[in-house]
């Protein structure tokens, strides 16, 4: 029975690290199965989890001076709350997981301590038809697994799901890290745009002009993929989309501000536009990784958001390829 230590070794950090940039994101897993911390015997809790490494991590750390089960499901890699959404988290998969490691024969009682933002994929009541075993869902965060395995109870503060500003803050890394291939494509077509000119084409102007095309792209990566996730309890507007464009019209205030005054009249209209379009998007892009979005409401904002960022965005290239012959 492979035991598993409670503290995270330097390789484990730097997989951390690995996961939270998106470098090491899309295969970062565990073998499903039954695994152990301390010295389980047949009272000992069963905890249920994900085989994607960040999450069995967070949840093997907290579990210091205890002795339990970690049964861990395949979810193909991704995390609980995903997993329940994509139908790879389910009472189906835990029952296989069960069964395979002949559970029934190591422990004397018959309960599976669940994590509760698997709610959405298990049907925790098919468990003991499935298996034999009754699914209970403990508490929103690894953290507070010992208090609750001591007292048996979830309280209401281990029920609330909470979006803290450092639950907003260590999901960002990930946003700006995934954009680093669409930046590098970006690059050849600002460079390539802006060197059009009433003399057929400029050097200069494409390393000039490519580069503020740059520079205000950055800007737009920190409003709508740095800022509103910071702020985002206090921008008004329900939908993302447009709590990006709010940030994106500030940023783009700032950026001309303290700009280039060379710049002409559209110019000017094609680098807002471009700003408060990839603001808005980025920071649409975000609702993936809130607790209080819904599919259907992402739907509803996509059908309308895209329009007008795409819009926005085409526009923006339109004027800036056009501002030197104006």
């Amino acid at each position: 029975m492979p035991r598993v230590a409670t503290t995270l070794s330097p390789r484990d950090k730097l997989g951390t690290i690995g996961a939270r940039t998106g470098f090491a994101r899309n295969k970062y897993s565990i073998i499903p199965g039954l695994y152990c911390v301390g010295a389980p015997d047949k009272k000992s809790p069963v905890l249920v989890t994900a085989n994607y490494k960040l999450t069995f991590d967070s949840l093997r750390k907290e579990l210091a001076n205890l002795s339990v089960w970690i049964l861990v499901v395949d979810t193909r890699g991704i995390n609980v709350w995903c997993a329940a959404g994509k139908k790879t988290f389910t009472a189906e998969e835990i029952a296989f997981q069960v069964q395979d490691a002949k559970l029934d024969q190591l422990v004397s009682h018959r309960i599976l301590i669940l994590p509760q933002l698997a709610a959405s994929g298990v049907a925790a009541r098919d468990l003991k038809k499935l298996c034999g075993f009754t699914g209970e869902f403990g508490p929103i965060r690894a953290s507070m697994l010992p208090a609750f395995l001591k007292t048996g109870k979830a309280d209401e503060g281990m029920r609330s799901v909470t979006f803290s500003l450092k639950d907003r803050v260590v999901l960002i890394p990930l946003e700006i890290c995934m954009l680093w291939k669409k930046l590098l494509a970006a690059l050849a077509v600002f460079y390539v745009l802006s060197g059009i000119s009433p003399a057929f084409y400029s050097w200069s102007a494409a390393f000039y002009r490519g580069t503020l095309l740059l520079l205000a792209t950055l800007t737009a990566i920190m409003a709508g993929a740095v800022l509103t996730p910071l702020v985002l309890p206090w921008i008004p507007f329900r939908q993302f989309w447009l709590k990006g464009t709010a940030m994106g019209s500030i940023a783009t205030f700032i950026f001309l501000l303290f700009g280039n005054s060379a710049l002409n009249g559209i110019e000017k209209v094609a680098l807002s536009l471009w700003i408060c379009g990839c603001s808005a998007f980025l920071a649409m892009n975000f609702t993936g990784s809130t607790p209080f979005t819904s599919l259907s409401g992402v739907e509803k904002e996509m059908r309308r958001g895209l329009p007008w960022q795409i819009g926005a965005m085409m526009l923006a290239l339109l004027c800036w390829i056009a501002g030197p012959f104006i």
